[in-house]
């Protein structure tokens, strides 16, 4: 089951991102009372700024992200980001615990955060394959949905614990040195295939008839090939859409994924805290739901381990379903044993979504561009996100927050029903890894040019539908 930690590049990938997603699980919880400690009457308003500072860039700069991604070494590009979130998170500790800390501070911080992910994220999609031998990337995937999840439900008890104890500032510094550890991590990768641009031109028609698995195989021998110049930013922007928009599942989803984070992931987000600050007992509870989301995560990313289904996003609608009771017991006002329990049954379903989701990615696009497709898709489905954020305050002042939550409730299962009726959904099948022509190593972590190519963070694993991911 845990095979791929046995070779020796994803293994350091999977230690560096599960202390990284810790310290921002507990960022998740330090900031939201950050703010109610700085504006508690105007929380709920000032929050979603905040968390839109951070959203706005991640949305804006995938695009660019992306195709640098695919230019420059992948591992390099996660590094100057690591280091780039470090010093913002450690400027914001060090404003929190000298109590000079303004809401348009943190705005301004969280913007260049989010800026430095836009590159993150990409390119730690487009890495993983690198890592990773073929017939296990279903595995890793896994692996890293399990870091995430540990990363969330460690992060979460115990950033409820040091916000209770000691303060927002110091939860926040934590973090700041989990993206040191992170960069240090990426520092020891050894060996990697580097970042190459894509097609010098767009696909013939004869090549567009081709089958997929040939279309893949001729890919990945054009990104071998010696000498083969870097095309121009649009025309890899070009090629990226492309390869985007002609595949029908791809973009509804993605669609469908953007009205998600609309309304039903930023409006738990910004008014969960809000909740759990009056009528759960507070930050500590608080973190005992992110907690459980995160126990679901575990149970979830463990049963990816294995599991293979023939059709891969119809289990995905599928499993939506386990979201609902979390956001019908919020809008019912039930306590905090009911929302914790709801949070596991949530969790399990993110993890096994964000494992099919990214593997069905991996298998379905051509290596070289999939760092370009990861940012289309990361920006469609986080594009209504920032929006959701800032109206989230004043959309539950005018229906209440459980009418808010009602509303995510019924936001979830019509989500559930778009994935399990849309025939070009129903239709994607798993794809079967090319056989190795010769035997290698466990250690050895490159990704021949003719294996078949590596989503989900969420982290963020990181794609866009880690959707509780703290990253």
């Amino acid at each position: 089951m845990f095979g791929a930690l046995r070779e020796r590049d994803f293994r350091l990938l999977f230690t560096g991102q599960t202390i990284s997603l810790i310290g921002s699980s507990i960022t998740t919880i330090a900031l939201a009372f950050a703010v109610l400690g700085i504006s508690p009457h105007h929380y709920a308003v000032d929050y979603g700024i905040v968390g839109a500072a951070g959203l706005a860039p991640l949305v804006a700069f995938l695009l660019v992200g992306g195709v640098w991604a695919d230019r420059l070494p992948r591992q390099w590009v996660m590094l100057v980001s690591d280091v780039v979130r470090f010093a913002c998170q450690a400027v914001m500790a060090w404003l929190l615990l000298t109590h000079r800390a303004t809401i348009w501070e943190l705005v301004v911080l969280q913007f260049v955060r989010g800026t430095a992910e836009a590159f993150f994220r990409p390119a730690q999609t487009g890495l993983t394959p690198h890592t990773v031998s073929a017939e296990r990337l279903q595995q890793a995937n896994a692996l890293r949905g399990l870091a995430e999840s540990l990363g969330v439900t460690m992060g979460a008890a115990l950033g409820g614990v040091l916000v209770a104890a000691i303060g927002s500032g110091w939860a926040i510094g934590f973090d700041s040195l989990s993206y040191l550890a992170s960069a240090a991590f990426l520092w020891g990768l050894r060996g990697l295939v580097p970042a190459a641009s894509t097609l010098s031109g767009s696909l013939s028609a004869a090549e567009a008839g081709l089958t997929a698995g040939l279309a893949d195989g001729a890919a990945d021998l054009r990104q071998g090939e010696p000498g083969r110049q870097a095309g121009s930013f649009l025309r890899d922007l070009r090629e990226g859409w492309h390869e985007f928009r002609s595949r029908t599942w791809l973009w509804v989803v993605v669609c469908e994924a953007a009205v998600f984070h609309l309304l039903i992931i930023a409006p738990l987000m910004v008014l969960g805290p809000y909740v759990a600050h009056h009528s759960l007992g507070g930050a500590a509870a608080w973190g005992a739901i992110l907690a459980s989301l995160g126990v679901g995560q575990i149970i979830g990313g463990v049963s990816g381990l294995r599991l293979q289904p023939a059709r891969p996003l119809l289990l995905c609608g599928w499993l939506t379903l386990l979201e609902v009771p979390l956001f019908a017991f919020f809008a019912l006002g039930y306590g905090a044993p009911a929302l914790i329990a709801a949070a596991a049954l949530c969790g399990i379903s993110a993890a096994l979504v964000n494992v099919l989701w990214e593997t069905t990615l991996q298998e379905q696009i051509p290596p070289e561009a999939l760092s370009r497709v990861s940012a289309f898709d990361l920006m469609g489905s986080l594009a209504f996100y920032p929006l959701g954020m800032i109206v989230a305050g004043p959309i539950a002042a005018v229906i209440g927050i459980s009418g808010s939550f009602a509303v995510a409730g019924g936001a979830t299962l019509a989500s559930a029903a778009l994935q399990i009726t849309v025939p070009d959904i129903r239709r994607v099948h798993r794809r079967q890894p090319a056989p190795r022509l010769s035997p290698r190593p466990d250690d050895v972590a490159v990704v021949e040019a003719g294996a078949p190519p590596e989503h989900a963070q969420t982290g963020l694993p990181v794609s866009s539908h880690s959707r509780y991911s703290a990253e």
